[in-house]
């Protein structure tokens, strides 16, 4: 791509990552741009004029009926102004053209209540996030564990990772076990929650949901779509991190930027 590579990382009702989250797309090389959902809606910012597109955490519409449950009917349904085409037309056409799709905590349950993840086909509801086993919001660093044979974009070349979770639902299951085994057996499942020695774990609190095989976070069959639980761009610099004062082994890129590097250098390369 001889272009800058443009990310867009949408914002509004409730979202409280975007800032983070356009630093660490500007951090890997892209151009940012933060729009509310509401601009996009009303045809003021076009999904289609961007690369990269990032749907970060927060609490979207104070997490009402479900985590992100709201937002997915708004996703699935909105029509953008002037039109009769919806949102999700909108992010469809966008990744069929080669756009990559980033989602992150709520961004990530946005992503699993739309269908777009796990997909196949696109659009059905095959999996979800629901409460944690704790039943308590969980605020904590997690290590995980890179699945090295999984198709995603965003992992490639990696292999542990720590980032922080906080969220209350993000327990990843399925409708069942077809779901399941699929996710499992095309190697959809990108990142694991994973004990000191990198083993994926059920744990608490090394996997501190409870999540099905101790899934962290899932990208589709063509590995351009991710999501995950842990926030990435919450540790984009080693100040980011609990023990910086303690551990002078820490990078001063945190590990959370491999995830924006990866995408970035993808587009890049296309």
């Amino acid at each position: 791509m001889a272009h800058p590579v443009k990310a867009l990382v949408i914002t509004g009702y409730g979202t409280n990552c975007e800032t983070e989250m356009a630093y660490a797309c500007t951090s890997a090389g892209a151009q940012a741009t933060i729009a509310h959902l509401s601009d996009i809606l009303g045809g003021r910012v076009r999904i289609a004029d961007y690369h990269f597109l990032n749907l970060p955490g927060g609490f979207l519409d104070g997490d009402d009926l479900g985590s992100a449950q709201v937002e997915s009917v708004r996703l699935k349904h909105a029509t953008i102004e002037g039109g009769t085409r919806t949102l999700y037309d909108e992010i469809l056409t966008f990744f069929e053209h080669g756009g990559l799709i980033l989602g992150v905590c709520n961004g990530f349950q946005a992503l699993v209540k739309t269908g777009l993840l796990p997909g196949n086909p696109f659009g059905r509801r095959r999996a979800t996030l629901t409460f944690n086993d704790s039943a308590r919001f969980e605020d904590r660093w997690v290590s995980l564990k890179v699945n090295p044979h999984s198709p995603c974009v965003f992992t490639k070349g990696l292999d542990r990772i720590s980032l922080p979770v906080r969220h209350g639902e993000g327990k990843f299951i399925t409708d069942g076990d077809d779901t399941l085994k699929e996710i499992l057996g095309n190697h959809l499942a990108a990142l694991f929650y994973a004990d000191s020695d990198g083993h994926p774990t059920q744990n608490y609190p090394e996997n501190p949901n409870g999540s099905a095989f101790a899934i962290a976070g899932i990208c589709d069959a063509t590995g351009r779509i991710f999501g995950l639980m842990p926030h990435p761009e919450a540790y984009t610099h080693a100040t980011n991190h609990p023990l910086w004062t303690r551990r002078r082994d820490l990078p001063e890129r945190g590990d959370g930027m491999a995830i924006f590097d990866n995408a970035v250098n993808y587009l890049k390369g296309i």
